[in-house]
């Protein structure tokens, strides 16, 4: 099976959600990070330079023996089926596939203060997010750990649902937002478990070392280099 998984080169959770279930599950594929003018290229013709399929001209996308896949909730079913990180009973299924929309939702609550250019209506929109919308749906991710009986989101073993929340709350816990802070997680105990379970696995530890920038005198940090025009 050839596997290629094309995004660009920053380790954002809509990738690192299929990136790292294949990396754990010692996976061959090709880790294809893309150029702006690569990005220019697929935005007016659908495809990159060598002709490979980009489906509603944006990435991530999976391409498996040559057919393409968009939209990264189902290509991160694909990942964590192929990796054994997606449950086949149908209702842990569900459960996983709720998070991974989740973590969208949020992504999504974040997007206008990204694409904002004034800097005090970006500040005000990040303050609002922080007092409410960012906490009621940390919340309701508390809630759904706490409902199972580890510490994972589904069942007992780390899933690409864990790996999406995890790669999310790096991104804030970084501190590339400006006016969030990362401490806006502390209250929400289980999720920070999450959190700093997934960051121990000696695979996710390895893939950091791989591909993210970082410091090596600081090598437990969650160091990225993430632009607000995602």
């Amino acid at each position: 099976m050839d596997i290629r998984l094309i995004y660009f080169d920053i380790p954002f959770w809509r990738a690192e959600v299929a990136r790292l279930p294949l990396f754990i599950a010692s996976i061959k594929f090709d880790d294809v990070r893309i150029t702006d003018d690569d990005n220019s290229y697929l935005k007016e013709n659908g495809k990159l330079k060598d002709g490979t399929l980009i489906p509603f001209r944006q990435l991530p996308v999976l391409v498996i023996d040559g057919q393409s896949v968009a939209q990264t909730g189902g290509i991160a079913r694909i990942c964590g089926k192929l990796s054994g990180m997606y449950p086949e009973d149908i209702i842990e299924a569900g459960k996983v596939d709720q998070i991974i929309d989740t973590v969208t939702d949020i992504n999504e609550l974040l997007n206008p203060s990204m694409r904002e250019n004034d800097p005090m209506k970006k500040r005000a929109m990040r303050i609002e997010l922080t007092n409410k919308d960012l906490p009621r749906y940390f919340g309701y991710l508390e809630e759904i750990l706490k409902a199972n009986s580890s510490h994972w989101f589904v069942g007992n073993n780390m899933s690409i649902a864990d790996i999406a929340v995890w790669s999310l709350l790096g991104w804030i816990a970084e501190g590339v937002l400006d006016d969030i802070p990362p401490e806006i997680t502390n209250p929400f105990e289980r999720l920070k478990k999450v959190y700093n379970e997934v960051g121990k696995n000696p695979f996710v530890r390895e893939w950091k070392k791989k591909t993210y920038s970082h410091d090596e005198s600081s090598s437990d940090e969650y160091n990225l280099d993430i632009p607000e025009s995602i």
